[in-house]
């Protein structure tokens, strides 16, 4: 049987990857830093039948901690088996230009959506290679695609997981263990609804008004990824664009957003 391990799978995008996965009868370990949200995530996960007591597990970790997330994936390996998947949904953004934002606020976003995604990798790579097989899938953010105003801490951690994936995606070729990333748009969570309080004018004005997306479309998506292999993922018209044509358009962008300011 599938064990599955998510980051940040206490709500949101990392709780309905988990429930597809659930519907398919993979074991689960969320991991999560609310251990209250945890548990409400895995009673939620039971009462819909799709996954029995025994094959899911929780564990209330900081991704940013390596020597207690290492324990806590361990402990789960111990539990349901080898990890076969990763997603690791774990991240944090708190919106604010850079001479306003704390220096702990930019670096607890770095350590979570960078560092944190690295101490997740590391606590399955090793054993994913020695057996031979493994998929891992980062979540990043279409701000990973162009710099944002008010957004320099999120979008350089989420921008620094692209050189890792590829880095990665080099190191594991041949070994059996596939490096994906995707780059998802605004998506409907609780996390997204504290943002848009603090968002500043000028990222709106640059972000435009496309609709977010739901973390069930999301979710969808990148098991659909996994399944197929997809080294990356990209999400809508807007991010695609920028993703495969970005070194032609963001020239143009910046022109705009200069002209506008």
């Amino acid at each position: 049987m599938m064990h599955v391990i998510v980051t940040g799978g206490s709500s949101g995008i990392g709780l309905e990857v988990a429930r597809l996965y659930a519907a398919r009868g993979a074991r689960l370990t969320l991991i999560a830093r609310d251990a209250p949200r945890l548990e409400k995530a895995r009673e939620e996960l039971l009462s819909a039948a799709q996954i029995s007591d025994a094959d899911i597990h929780i564990a209330a970790v900081d991704v940013g901690h390596e020597a207690d997330l290492s324990a806590a994936v361990a402990a789960a390996e111990a539990v349901l088996g080898p990890c076969d998947v990763l997603v690791t949904c774990a991240g944090i953004v708190e919106p604010g230009s850079f001479e306003t934002l704390s220096s702990e606020a930019f670096a607890a976003q770095v350590t979570t959506n960078f560092m944190g995604t690295a101490n997740a990798v590391r606590a399955v790579y090793k054993g994913m290679k020695s057996r031979g097989e493994g998929r891992i899938m980062m979540v990043s953010s279409g701000a990973a695609l162009i710099g944002i105003y008010g957004y320099a801490a999120y979008c350089a951690s989420k921008s620094a997981l692209t050189g890792f994936a590829e880095a990665l995606g080099m190191e594991a070729a041949g070994s059996g263990v596939h490096i994906s990333i995707c780059y998802p748009p605004d998506t409907i969570t609780p996390q997204f609804e504290r943002e848009l309080l603090t968002r500043p004018r000028e990222a709106k004005i640059v972000m435009g008004t496309v609709l977010p997306w739901t973390a069930t479309a999301v979710a969808e998506r990148i098991v659909r990824a996994i399944d197929g292999g997809r080294p990356r993922v990209y999400f809508g018209f807007s991010i695609t664009g920028l993703g495969l044509f970005g070194s032609s358009i963001k020239p143009l962008l910046f022109w705009w957003y200069r002209r506008r300011f």
